[in-house]
């Protein structure tokens, strides 16, 4: 069974010494590449085997509620939510490389095996809330209190 390794734009840009004939990322991951040393090292490993797939849109849906479950929604942009899908359809042999705490947490959630590019793997798996910088009320979602009108600041809900 080969590993394939399911790789965010971290893989990139800071360089991870891994074979490129078992890195598959996303379409998407390839459009955050600002730097060219990111773009450099994508295009050696595209030469040496690293394939560039398109999530399956049903797995995606099921991300997405995964993500909406755990209140991590938010914090994901697109990509993660597409890097999130191909780690999970490939979840039985793929380890997600990724940085990001938001993917982290929601592919612990997923089954999904973790392996940081350069920070730290996170400890617990949390569920998150929104808590209003004035009246204290906490709601699951939004960026303004509905009842003050202040601003909500994201809390942690609970270790799942």
């Amino acid at each position: 069974m080969m590993v394939h390794y399911i790789a965010d734009s971290a893989v990139f840009i800071m360089g991870k010494d891994i074979d490129p004939g078992t890195i598959i990322t996303v379409s998407s991951v390839v459009e955050e590449l600002r730097s060219s040393e990111a773009s450099l090292r994508f295009e050696l490993a595209r030469e040496g085997g690293t394939r560039v797939e398109l999530p399956d849109p049903l797995i995606r849906k099921k991300v997405l509620e995964i993500a909406e479950g755990t209140r991590d929604v938010e914090e994901l942009s697109s990509t993660d939510i597409d890097i999130l899908s191909k780690a999970l359809e490939y979840k039985d042999d793929a380890v997600l490389l990724t940085d990001d705490y938001a993917v982290q947490n929601v592919a612990h959630v997923l089954g999904i095996e973790v392996m940081p590019v350069a920070q730290k793997k996170i400890r617990d798996v949390l569920q998150w809330q929104k808590e209003c910088t004035g009246c204290h009320r906490r709601f699951d979602k939004g960026d303004v209190c509905p009842v003050c009108g202040c601003t909500l600041k994201k809390r942690r809900k609970r270790k799942i």
